[in-house]
């Protein structure tokens, strides 16, 4: 468990929105075990291929995270943004920003709303202030149009084997594959295996669809390593997406983008049973990276980790379902 904090802690606090994951995956790199071949496409995925022999069989984590993009900058110096990924932009409000230029980082503010103005459920159109009082001003601090913004985020561990922080999703499945490669037996490999970790995801699945380009049919299924949304908070009725904290992965059986054969998600569980890892079966909101290559014909098996309170500043994991998920990434690797 050491380990795997030390992997995601190092992930969470890296920033990479969608479209300026190059932080992310030279992370990633670094964090790799000696000898794996790995390549970068022309999307910006992470390829890392291990075993030989059909059939292949694709893992993908993806890097990006949820944020914003300037679509303007005012006479004032201030930005006009965009939401990159589903955001709740009432969580963002009145918080310290960052500015990612691709050269530095610009501290900044999202503006509160208007205090004078009549408040609403639905806050109006985000912009954030750097501090400046004029676009010139603003443009010689390097940003522009097309850059991206985040919030200060740290990793936080709570009581037990609780964590929070922002980004979990998909630090979390990056990081278990990470640890499933630095524990992975090659030579019990039967067949190609292949790690994705992919660009884009929060934004329309870009970099996985570019992959399954490149691979088409040649894939006998790909396992989307990613986040089920989990109705373990107090607030939320339990009839759907329900999965505690600390029982361990998550077979996605099905998402608004993807539903399992029965027959892979039985295959799926008895893995984990001849594994003694922990799994769970169960079914959730969104989408992932898997169903990208369904053109193809190519049975989607995702496997996930609960996560609560998604796509906020303050996701809540149980660290041993990360270690659960990095030991069934690789009982699949291995036995499947």
């Amino acid at each position: 468990m050491a380990e795997a904090e030390r992997v995601l802690a190092s992930l969470v606090e890296t920033y990479g929105v969608s479209g300026m994951e190059a932080p992310v995956r030279s992370l990633v790199e670094r964090m790799l075990p000696s000898g794996v071949a790995k390549e970068t496409d022309s999307a910006g995925n992470l390829w890392v291929t291990v075993g030989q022999g059909e059939p292949t069989v694709v893992f993908v984590a993806h890097l990006d995270e949820v944020g914003f993009r300037v679509t303007a900058v005012r006479e004032d110096g201030t930005l006009e943004l965009e939401e990159v990924g589903g955001i709740f932009p009432s969580l963002w409000e009145a918080k310290p920003a960052l500015v990612h230029t691709g050269k530095s980082t610009v501290r900044g503010v999202f503006m509160p709303r208007d205090s004078t103005a009549e408040l609403k459920r639905t806050p109006p159109a985000m912009r954030a202030d750097v501090g400046t009082g004029s676009r010139q001003a603003t443009a010689a601090l390097g940003v522009g149009i097309g850059n991206t913004l985040t919030m200060p985020k740290k990793y936080l561990r709570l009581a037990g084997t609780r964590a929070t922080g922002r980004s979990f999703d998909d630090r979390v499945g990056s990081a278990a594959q990470v640890l499933a490669l630095r524990s992975l037996d090659r030579t019990r490999l039967r067949h190609r295996v292949i790690f994705i970790w992919s660009v884009r995801e929060e934004i329309g699945l870009e970099g996985a669809q570019t992959v399954a380009n490149a691979l088409g049919v040649r894939v006998a299924r790909v396992h989307a390593i990613d986040t089920f949304v989990s109705a373990d908070s107090p607030l939320e009725p339990k009839n759907f997406g329900l999965a505690p904290l600390g029982g361990g992965a998550v077979a996605r059986a099905l998402d608004n983008s993807s539903v399992t054969p029965p027959a892979l998600v039985d295959t799926l569980v008895a893995v984990a049973r001849r594994n003694q890892v922990p799994l769970r079966v169960g079914t959730t909101n969104g989408g992932n990276d898997g169903s990208a290559f369904a053109s193809y014909g190519v049975p989607d098996v995702p496997i996930g980790w609960p996560l609560r309170y998604s796509h906020s500043p303050v996701e809540t994991i149980d660290l041993k379902d990360l270690v659960s998920l990095a030991q069934m990434v690789r009982a699949v690797a291995e036995a499947w």
